[in-house]
């Protein structure tokens, strides 16, 4: 799909969910059989249950990230003293370089 159409149809979106509130705010419409009542009591409901859930996940996905760079420092300094003793040569060797 071409993406003005995407765009046009996510406008198309916008504008109908902000009519639905706007009408529950001031009737324009009047009411209708097949477009139940209180779209904005609704929402308001729906978010303040989700908003917990939104925070444990959030909060989740917070403690892992930060977990795995942890993890990830941790390792990085391993292989930095691994390296850095590998390439300091051990005193016997000195003195076997000095000798020749």
């Amino acid at each position: 799909m071409h993406p003005a159409v995407k765009v046009l149809v996510g406008l198309v979106m916008i504008a109908v969910g902000l009519g639905l509130f706007v009408d529950s705010i001031s009737p324009i419409l009047g009411t209708s059989k097949y477009i139940p009542g209180d779209w904005l009591q609704n929402f308001l409901i729906v978010l303040t249950g989700v908003i917990p859930i939104f925070l444990i996940l959030i909060g989740l996905f917070v403690v892992w990230l930060e977990i795995d760079e942890l993890k990830l420092e941790r390792e990085l300094r391993e292989e930095e003293e691994k390296e850095k003793s590998e390439e300091k040569p051990k005193p016997e060797e000195k003195k076997e370089e000095k000798k020749e």
